[in-house]
C-alpha cells in the first residue's frame, strides 16, 4: 500500500504540471482535425472519379466490342454518363460539407456539419456499391434473356467456348460472371471500409468529443 500511495502522490504532483487546455483551444483543435478529415474525404473522392475515368479508357476493345454485339453500347454510355452525373453532385456535398466546418464558430454547428458529412459519405458508399451491384445484375439478366446472341458471339470469338455446346458456354459464362462480379464488390466494399470507414470513425470520436464539452 505504501509504494502504490507513492505512486499515487507522483502521478498527482506531475498532473499538476500538465498544460490545461481550454475550452476555446480543445473546440479549435477538434475543428482543425473535423476539417481535415473531410478536405481528405472530398480529395480521396476526387482521386476515385479520376481513378474510374481512367479505367473506362483502358478498357479492351473486345469488350467493347462484345457490348456493341450484345446491343449494349449506347445503354451503358447512358449509364456512365449518369453515374459520372451523380458521382458530381456527390463531390459538390463533399465540398460544401468541408466549407461549412471550415466556417463553423459554435459547437453544436460543428456537431451538425460532422453529422451531416457521415451521412452523406454512407449515402455516397451505399450508392456505389448498389448501383455497381444493380448493373451486373441487370447486364447480366439481359444477357441471360439474349443467349442465343451470346452463344453466338462467344462461340466466334473464343476458341475455348468454341469447342463447347451452347448450354456448356453459356454456363461457364455466367459462371465466371458471378465470381467476378463477386469479387469485384468484395474489393469495392473493402476499399470503402478500409479507407471512408477509417475516416468516418475518426470524424465519430470527434463528435463524442465534443459531445462532452457541450454547454
Amino acid at each position: 500500500m505504501d509504494v502504490l500511495d507513492t505512486l499515487k502522490k507522483d502521478w498527482q504532483k506531475q498532473e499538476s504540471t500538465l498544460p490545461k487546455l481550454s475550452y476555446k483551444e480543445i473546440y479549435s483543435m477538434l475543428l482543425k482535425k473535423s476539417s481535415s478529415i473531410v478536405k481528405w474525404i472530398f480529395i480521396i473522392s476526387i482521386c476515385e472519379l479520376l481513378f474510374w475515368i481512367l479505367i473506362s479508357f483502358l478498357v479492351p476493345d473486345s469488350s467493347r466490342e462484345f457490348n456493341e454485339q450484345m446491343g449494349l453500347k449506347t445503354a451503358f454510355w447512358i449509364l456512365s454518363a449518369l453515374n459520372y452525373v451523380v458521382f458530381g453532385i456527390f463531390l459538390y456535398f463533399f465540398y460544401k460539407n468541408y466549407r461549412a466546418i471550415t466556417v463553423t464558430s459554435t459547437i453544436k454547428e460543428l456537431m451538425k456539419s460532422i453529422l451531416k458529412t457521415r451521412n452523406t459519405v454512407r449515402y455516397f458508399v451505399y450508392y456505389n456499391i448498389g448501383s455497381t451491384a444493380l448493373l451486373l445484375l441487370g447486364a447480366n439478366l439481359y444477357f441471360f434473356f439474349h443467349k442465343e446472341n451470346l452463344q453466338q458471339f462467344l462461340a466466334q470469338t473464343n476458341d475455348n467456348y468454341g469447342k463447347l455446346s451452347p448450354e456448356e458456354a453459356t454456363t461457364l459464362f455466367f459462371g465466371a460472371q458471378f465470381v467476378v462480379g463477386l469479387v469485384f464488390i468484395g474489393l469495392l466494399m473493402l476499399f470503402y471500409y478500409l479507407i471512408y470507414g477509417i475516416l468516418l470513425r475518426r470524424l465519430k470520436r470527434n463528435y463524442r468529443e465534443l459531445k462532452k464539452i457541450e454547454v
